[in-house]
């Protein structure tokens, strides 16, 4: 059976037919919108990603099921950057007509699965159809009390910087799905991330993290952003990047510069995030608690800019900072 055979609105009773009822959902999928119950004294936080086939995915690479489990872990890693515990999504579709209910089926099951992993609850959206390949657009909300919530802009000069597990597994992955690769570490990483948001909410509410976000774009753009909202530097330590022990084995294939992976590639979806020095072995319980490690990989400097030190001592020029849609 394709979409075209079961309609629109027939697959909206479809996906709402999978979706248990939840008290905090006063009125959920089959209204003009949706009205949800706030905890008291907390804030919302929203936060909006679009993954658009042939740009953000390619088909012949991936999986429906993983397809759906990352277009929703994407947005959890943004509300796990604030220290947001994740409740409620919305998601639309742009849907080429062609495409068989079968795959739409599989793509629902994965990111159920991953919404029912954080106990978060699909609470509407919209569909359409498309002339081109299949857009994704997912709208998370979390909550967090005022007080707790963690931006881009509180780092200080003397803080640490941290990071959450692995680095460059996710570029990797890619480039070894594109060389024929199915499975292994990095691919998973690549095709499925596991958002921090344990991680995330456990910082923000031990009060560690003076700033944070996730990877998405690149370790350099993405601290980047902290620096540039906190109006500091910082000095980058390339001898503790942490990295997977296949990344070392395979990254020389891709690339002569060893590093660069692991600096620009993106979508590793850990956390950077800063915090004083005497609070270091408090972080690392904290996140040990989690399951989760975490590597200092340098320190907020006062000024601007970053500047990147190898093992022995000199200056290193990456060759790319990140990924820009634009540019």
């Amino acid at each position: 059976m394709r979409l075209r055979d079961l309609g629109e609105f027939g697959f909206i009773n479809r996906i709402a037919a999978a979706i248990a009822e939840q008290p905090t959902v006063p009125i959920g999928i089959g209204d003009d919108a949706a009205a949800v119950e706030p905890a008291p004294g907390h804030l919302a936080l929203v936060t909006s990603d679009m993954l658009v086939e042939g740009v953000h995915f390619d088909l012949t690479l991936t999986d429906p099921l993983r397809l759906g489990r990352k277009s929703l872990a994407v947005n959890l890693s943004d509300l796990a950057a604030m220290g947001a515990k994740p409740r409620y999504y919305l998601l639309s579709l742009a849907v080429p007509q062609q495409l068989e209910l079968a795959f739409l089926d599989r793509f629902m099951h994965g990111m159920m699965e991953r919404a029912d992993q954080f106990g978060v609850t699909l609470i509407g959206g919209d569909t359409c159809s498309s002339k081109g390949g299949l857009a994704i657009s997912v709208t998370a909300i979390g909550e967090q009390l005022p007080g707790r919530v963690v931006g881009r802009s509180g780092a200080q000069p003397g803080d640490l910087v941290f990071v959450t597990g692995t680095l460059g597994d996710s570029a990797l992955g890619l480039e070894l799905l594109r060389q024929g690769e199915r499975e292994g570490l990095a691919v998973s990483r690549h095709l499925d991330p596991e958002p921090r948001v344990a991680a995330g909410i456990a910082l923000a509410e031990a009060g560690l993290a003076t700033s944070m976000i996730d990877v998405s774009d690149g370790l350099l753009a993405d601290l980047g952003h902290i620096l540039e909202k906190s109006a500091v530097g910082a000095r980058l330590d390339l001898a503790s990047l942490p990295l997977s022990d296949q990344y070392r084995k395979d990254v020389s294939s891709f690339t002569e510069d060893f590093f660069a992976l692991a600096l620009g590639g993106g979508e590793d979806y850990e956390l950077v995030f800063t915090a004083p020095p005497l609070l270091r072995e408090r972080v690392f319980s904290c996140l040990d608690s989690c399951g989760v490690a975490v590597a200092v990989i340098g320190e907020i400097t006062a000024g601007d800019g970053l500047a990147i030190i190898a093992a022995d001592g000199s200056a290193y020029q990456p060759r790319r900072t990140g990924y820009n849609h634009f540019t």
